[in-house]
């Protein structure tokens, strides 16, 4: 993704805001154990049942349709027609550039930044996490995630430089011939990640860092 970016914060500053929206609609955070191959399934069934709506026992299975060779400008038009980007829980715009991107707010995850991107036969969904300069420890930092972001399901943290500075950022990516529900989920999922992964990485980080949380 080389075009210009709206500013953007550490993703330390959307926690507490997270939380807190999700207290307010009354929802309360649950742990389960189950096989991981249901994985994908259980986090679909976990977004419906945050639905007042939703009708109890029902699970929710994403039925969207395969889409062919998506392009951002076509993944633009079919997420307006989403019930998340109607209802305004999240918000879209094109970046345009020699690459054009796409920008989503997810205003239910504080106001999270989370991009997308479309190269050859992929399509690549990243949001920043924080500078480099705020972590403590490095080489303590970048080998501890090694060792545990398994534990995030379908996405992966890595370095680059975001307006000359370096920083972590978290991706994810899936072909593009895959239905819009799973580009949907895959967004979700991503931002359902980076809110565990500063969670869960906080004692890494500068103190002033993690008073942000």
């Amino acid at each position: 993704m080389t075009a210009t970016r709206p500013a953007i914060k550490a993703s330390t500053l959307h926690v507490r805001n997270y939380r807190e929206r999700m207290r307010e609609q009354g929802l309360v955070k649950k742990d389960v154990w189950i096989r991981p191959e249901y994985a994908e399934e259980l986090a679909a069934i976990e977004k419906s049942m945050r639905d007042a709506e939703r009708d109890a026992g029902i699970p929710y299975l994403p039925t969207q349709p395969a889409e062919a060779g998506w392009t951002v400008a076509a993944i633009r038009h079919a997420l307006q027609q989403a019930s998340t980007v109607r209802d305004g829980r999240i918000s879209l715009e094109t970046i345009e550039g020699a690459e054009p991107s796409l920008h989503l707010v997810m205003h239910e995850y504080g106001d999270l930044s989370v991009f997308l991107a479309v190269g050859g036969e992929q399509i690549l969904v990243e949001a920043y996490l924080w500078p480099v300069e705020d972590v403590t420890d490095v080489a303590a930092f970048n080998a501890h995630v090694l060792s545990t972001h398994v534990l995030l399901p379908l996405s992966t943290i890595g370095l680059q430089r975001i307006g000359g500075v370096a920083g972590y950022t978290m991706f994810g990516a899936l072909d593009t011939h895959s239905s819009l529900a799973n580009v949907m989920f895959e967004i979700e999922t991503l931002a359902e990640n980076v809110i565990s992964a500063t969670e869960a990485y906080r004692p890494f980080l500068r103190t002033a860092t993690r008073r942000k949380a």
